[in-house]
């Protein structure tokens, strides 16, 4: 769902668009959704873009409503991100961080490269400064970190847009599986002073899985119809600081197989993070 607003004035990224009668009627389908079981139990929060293309949603359960909800990686400004692209929850024991990636783009001169860099920069960064407190980092990364997280990686790694190759080596292949993206993602998780502080940042569902599962190991799937039938990436995450990892009961796929059980639809398909209760030291 767009952001709220009339044509050509600003738009409300916390509200969902209704000026039309297409968007009003979906609205209304909506939160009839969210004011049933088991929705209606939950507080939500919106971060729309000015289209249909991205944004971000957070939906909390009213018994534990956090301290605080941001919507930038810039805690110093109170703005929503371009594209609705964060919301992050602080609670009193944890941090929520939700992101929707920008996708790498194809081509260099389309600005899509840069965009994605200084993205992950930011994203750096923000790692870098983030509180004391755990921290569960989630969403769609666009960003299959290594070959064991594609189907099909020689597939992905040679991949072009109409015969298209980027200047760099580096930025060759499919968006989310070039080797610059790889290397920053990795970069964000091992980086050195988080590790000095507050210990590395895990990939939940890589801890418990660790090897590649053909059926239900992809989040995200291309056009089930041509050359991308039956290729698959991981591209939507759990990842949670050290401290956190031995709580890590579930992290699970929601959808398998060619014929894209359970993606309802979508090019990505759910998933899902169990934590343990945290257990208490003993007098």
């Amino acid at each position: 769902m767009p952001a709220a607003g009339l044509k050509g004035a600003p738009k409300n990224p916390r509200e969902l668009k209704d000026d039309t009668s297409s968007s009003r009627e979906e609205k209304q389908i909506l939160l009839r959704a969210l004011s049933s079981p088991p929705f209606e139990n939950y507080h939500v929060w919106w971060s729309l873009a000015d289209s249909k293309y991205a944004g971000t949603a957070l939906l909390v359960k009213k018994c534990l409503q956090p301290v605080k909800v941001s919507f930038s990686l810039d805690k110093t400004v109170s703005k929503h991100e371009p594209d609705g692209r964060v919301i992050l929850a602080e609670f009193e024991t944890v941090c929520i961080l939700n992101t929707y990636a920008p996708n790498n783009g194809w081509k260099e001169e389309e600005n899509s490269f840069q965009r994605r860099r200084k993205w992950d920069k930011r994203l750096l960064d923000f790692v870098v400064q983030s509180s004391d407190k755990p921290l569960i980092w989630c969403g769609d990364l666009n960003v299959s970190h290594e070959d064991i997280d594609v189907t099909h990686p020689e597939f992905f790694s040679a991949a072009k847009m109409n015969g298209y190759v980027p200047p760099n080596k580096e930025d060759w292949g499919q968006p989310g599986f070039t080797l610059a993206e790889r290397k920053r993602f990795g970069a964000i998780l091992k980086e050195i002073l988080w590790i000095m502080l507050r210990g590395r940042l895990v990939d939940a569902y890589r801890y418990l899985h660790k090897e590649k599962d053909m059926e239900r190991g992809f989040s995200w799937s291309g056009n089930p119809i041509g050359k991308y039938r039956g290729k698959r990436m991981r591209i939507d995450y759990f990842i949670v600081s050290d401290k956190l990892k031995d709580r890590i009961a579930a992290c699970e796929m929601h959808g398998q197989g060619i014929e894209l059980e359970g993606f309802y639809g979508s090019d990505h398909c759910p998933v899902s993070l169990h934590l343990s209760e945290e257990c208490k030291a003993a007098n």
